[in-house]
């Protein structure tokens, strides 16, 4: 038996190119034993055919408030549903059911309920990050709509950034938390995560750095506020960082910058997970002025930056679960453990970014967990938002069995 035995869910499908997606998590939620009702918008039948959720659904798409077997088929769905799944959901759809507007079935099912909402936003770049489909987005929340906000990647059109919809197994994995109890098991958390590479200039035109895109650190910001979360994410690359209830982008650039913020921001946080690619070394002296070629190439003396995950070792708060990150590119192991042992952290998520399709600038990756009790595990290749949630789970677990282990509920 599936982890959704039993349950009625009614999957909205409305109109974006992602709508292909729902195709798979239609069978997905099959998979898991839900009887599942598909709803299509007129947007969604131009990108997707209602045969195909015919055949993968438990019943029959419906599309209409007028044509339907039953009378009043949206009080018949939005009563009987243990949960309401919305994938794509547009800005057109978050803007209809933030403002209460029932305009069709799918909007009218979900007026017409009280079971819980789950709402997968998928649209462009430009569009997302639109502070009226933010406001949507931010009253929906706190109106108790579970979000599970959009991936960064590529879009239609070619173009990348953030707006990609949720991958099937994370939008699937948030339907189970809702309807098994652990849907906000980070809840009255608070969540620190740093994410990017920093920049150390060498003056003001050229720096150096290195390739970390920020993906796997945004992928934890994102995955911990769906999970109820107050999330401090401090980036190198804002402008890629989840915009979502919950998440609060502090910008910065350098090691130094990076170290301030952090040292400002721990001291409040349960969780503080150092995903950034934080340079070692950083140029002693700063070029006022470009640095010119015909000038010959330039001697640069560097110094080494804070150690700022040594420095969460030494100056964590009690309870506090600090993971860190290690990039590697041989001995894998060794590394990883030799860096858990010499900072101080809980957790170190290891990965060999040598390796095909994982790491730096990539939408997968495959990681090593060790912690520092000893306990071992390897996730394989998947997406950065499926890591993000092992990784949590296993802070989490570190937290609980820390907390069991000194007679205090956690």
């Amino acid at each position: 038996m599936g982890n959704l035995q039993g349950r009625r869910i009614v999957l909205g499908v409305t109109g974006g190119i992602a709508a292909y997606k729902a195709i798979d998590v239609c069978r997905r939620l099959v998979d898991a034993g839900a009887h599942v009702a598909p709803i299509l918008t007129k947007g969604a039948l131009r990108f997707v055919g209602a045969a195909t959720f015919d055949a993968l659904a438990s019943e029959r798409v419906q599309t209409s408030l007028w044509d339907e077997e039953h009378p009043i088929p949206h009080t018949r769905l939005g009563q009987g549903a243990d949960a309401i799944v919305v994938c794509p959901a547009t800005a057109r759809l978050l803007a209809d059911y933030r403002s209460g507007r029932s305009g069709d079935l799918l909007t009218a099912t979900l007026l017409a309920t009280r079971a819980p909402v789950i709402v997968c936003p998928a649209m462009h770049t430009e569009m997302w990050e639109q502070p009226a489909v933010q406001e949507n987005v931010q009253v929906l929340a706190a109106r108790g709509v579970e979000i599970v906000g959009p991936d960064e990647g590529r879009l239609a059109g070619g173009d990348i950034g953030a707006g990609r919809l949720a991958e099937p197994e994370v939008i699937v994995a948030a339907v189970e938390r809702v309807l098994t109890g652990g849907g906000h098991d980070l809840e009255g958390r608070t969540v620190l995560v740093t994410a990017g590479g920093t920049r150390e200039p060498i003056c003001p035109v050229r720096y150096l750095g290195n390739r970390s895109s920020g993906k796997q650190g945004h992928a934890l910001a994102a995955e911990a506020a769906a999970r109820g979360a107050k999330v401090l994410c401090v980036s190198t690359v804002p402008e890629r960082a989840p915009r979502a209830p919950g998440i609060e982008v502090i910008a910065v650039e350098t090691a130094a910058e990076m170290a301030t913020a952090v040292g400002q921001l721990a001291p409040g946080a349960d969780y503080v997970f150092m995903a950034a690619a934080v340079a070692d070394f950083r140029p002693v002296d700063v070029a006022g002025q470009k640095i010119k070629k015909a000038d010959g190439p330039p001697e640069i003396r560097l110094e080494p930056t804070t150690d700022i995950l040594a420095e969460l070792g030494r100056t964590r708060t009690p309870g506090q679960v600090i993971v860190g990150f290690a990039a590697e590119t041989s001995d894998l192991r060794q590394n990883a453990a030799a860096k858990l042992a010499a900072k101080g952290a809980d957790l170190i998520v290891a990965n060999d970014v040598s390796a095909p399709d994982t790491g730096f600038e990539h939408d997968t990756n495959a990681v090593l967990l060790l912690d520092a009790e000893g306990g071992e595990a390897m996730v394989p290749l998947t997406g950065k938002r499926q890591i993000a949630r092992a990784v949590l789970d296993a802070a989490i677990d570190i937290r609980h069995r820390r907390r069991a282990g000194n007679g205090v509920d956690s």
